[in-house]
């Protein structure tokens, strides 16, 4: 199986744009934490080897890498917090947390490439979306592992102000551990409300 490569990204060049950002966004599935997109625009010149799809490399590559583009290539991360998850839906949120990403790029882009099938309806730039685009374009694979890496050192950092949960593990996932947690301690500041093992225990006695 071959990995991603800068097909999307040839295409978008021949069709005269030159700054081109992929986009990737990591944490809808949790049931704790934020929703954490990035937006990498990389230079051709410099492209550090063995970009992929954040979801088939280690901890330790994913933050070598994470490192590496943070050197080599224009990189912004951006959240949506879980008051925004419970109040537009996740959906909407991981959007809004890629336009956030887009907007935070000191070079403007001329040309977006998502992954999904969906396209976030506040850019204002042209795009594409391309389904399971971080196994597809380069771009977007940097994107991949720049989300995921913050993510999983912010969800560390909450872990350890909210001990129990497993957090540093489970990224807030709802793993039988962190749903026994959620039992026995509570619910915190942190969980997303408006999904379901957070929001059985909020009003199952109402």
């Amino acid at each position: 199986m071959t990995g991603p490569d800068l097909f999307h990204e040839t295409e978008a060049r021949a069709a005269g744009f030159s700054r081109i950002a992929g986009v990737d966004e990591v944490g809808r599935g949790p049931i704790a934490g934020p929703v954490t997109a990035a937006a990498v625009i990389l230079d051709p010149a410099r492209i550090p080897e063995g970009l992929n799809d954040s979801k088939v490399l280690s901890a330790k590559r994913r933050e070598a890498l994470c490192a590496a583009l943070m050197d080599c290539a224009q990189v912004s991360v951006a959240h949506a917090t879980v008051a925004e998850i419970d109040e537009i839906n996740v959906l909407r949120a991981s959007h809004l947390a890629m336009e956030r990403a887009i907007a935070g790029l000191d070079v403007a882009p001329d040309m977006a490439l998502i992954d999904g099938n969906l396209i976030p309806r506040g850019l204002t730039l042209p795009a594409r979306a391309i389904i399971k685009g971080d196994a597809a374009s380069l771009s977007i694979a940097a994107a991949s592992i720049v989300a995921k890496t913050r993510r999983d050192q912010l969800m560390r950092d909450l872990a350890q102000q909210f001990p129990g949960y497993g957090w540093e593990r489970n990224a807030g996932y709802p793993s039988k551990s962190h749903k026994d947690a959620l039992l026995n301690l509570g619910v915190t500041p942190h969980h997303r409300r408006s999904f379901k093992p957070v929001h059985n225990i909020l009003y199952q006695d109402k």
